[in-house]
């Protein structure tokens, strides 16, 4: 079958011929319509969990997928044939991803049926964005405040932390580079600040010159830059990060709650998703489809930075 993968470590990527998977005990055989592409992608293909899971090459890359259910292994019986579904997929070892015509899945893993309000071919853009903006939303106990900035709000993360946020009743001001005030105010912010084009402290300032209630930094790699962020805060509220970039205590002294979040993907947190999505609360923000022998230079154009909501290829 064709798919998109690396041969070593941060290898470029390429148009693969492999061999097509077959579903072993408890696992199901998915024809994907569409996989979401994630800057986890690239990361993983970088070396992200070497140490912590075994890689075999050639590596096929990607998580999110959304398609149909092929066939299921001896043992499998939650889904049928026929049956749309979507999800994460981290594979051990390594290698099995989701840039394919085909994907081996775990059915007691972070597999759900798709929501059944918009097509398969959108329902990719959601697992991995989607999961990650709802886990947000709860580590940081994001409904009891009034207020929200987001630093990197363009992105898939931010496009949906902005629609659940707004949709819980939180004023968001969306930090973006770019001139995206109509897009960012379609998803619900009620401010976009082109970082490009203002000094973000003043911006923030004459919103909230004592500061925001809650910041999430999805850009942010280190302290320093977190801390900068987090100086718009007001006492007792919190400032998050995506990256890691809050280091124990550096924020206390101002008296900011600093968290780190990475996600646990779960079925739990996909049927959430789901009901969001087929609520209306929340629009998958699938910004460019893409035939999967484009992916390489769509994976090249994600490490770059900068991008808008979603893309998703289509095998």
């Amino acid at each position: 079958m064709r798919a998109v993968g690396v041969r070593e470590w941060k290898g470029r990527p390429e148009v693969l011929e492999v061999p097509r998977p077959e579903p072993g005990e408890g696992q199901v055989l998915v024809r994907v319509r569409a996989a979401g592409l994630n800057p986890l992608d690239w990361k993983i293909a970088d070396g992200l969990l070497e140490g912590a899971i075994p890689y075999a090459f050639p590596l096929v890359m990607g998580v999110d997928f959304a398609g149909a259910v092929e066939r299921s292994g001896p043992g499998a019986r939650r889904f049928t044939r026929g049956d749309g579904v979507y999800g994460q997929v981290i594979s051990d070892p390594v290698g099995a991803g989701t840039y394919a015509e085909f994907v081996v899945v775990d059915e007691a893993g972070s597999v759900a049926l798709a929501p059944s309000s918009v097509p398969l071919t959108v329902a990719a853009g959601a697992p991995t964005a989607g999961m990650t903006a709802l886990g947000i939303m709860d580590t940081a106990a994001l409904r009891e405040y009034e207020s929200l900035l987001i630093i990197g709000a363009a992105g898939g993360v931010g496009t949906f932390l902005t629609q659940l946020a707004a949709a819980h009743g939180l004023r968001v001001i969306a930090v973006t580079h770019g001139h995206d005030e109509r897009r960012m105010a379609a998803f619900g912010a009620a401010v976009t600040i082109d970082a490009r084009g203002r000094a973000l402290a003043d911006a923030v300032r004459e919103e909230y010159p004592e500061g925001v209630d809650a910041l999430v930094d999805l850009i942010a790699t280190d302290p320093a830059a977190l801390a900068a962020g987090a100086s718009l805060v007001r006492n007792g509220g919190v400032a998050l990060s995506t990256l890691g970039a809050a280091a124990p205590g550096e924020l206390s002294a101002g008296g900011v709650e600093g968290l780190n979040f990475q996600l646990t993907a779960s079925v739990a947190l996909l049927d959430q998703l789901g009901r969001e999505i087929d609520s209306g609360r929340l629009a998958v923000p699938v910004e460019t489809e893409v035939p999967l022998e484009q992916a390489p230079d769509a994976l090249a154009r994600n490490r770059v930075g900068g991008g808008r909501g979603k893309t998703v290829f289509l095998p």
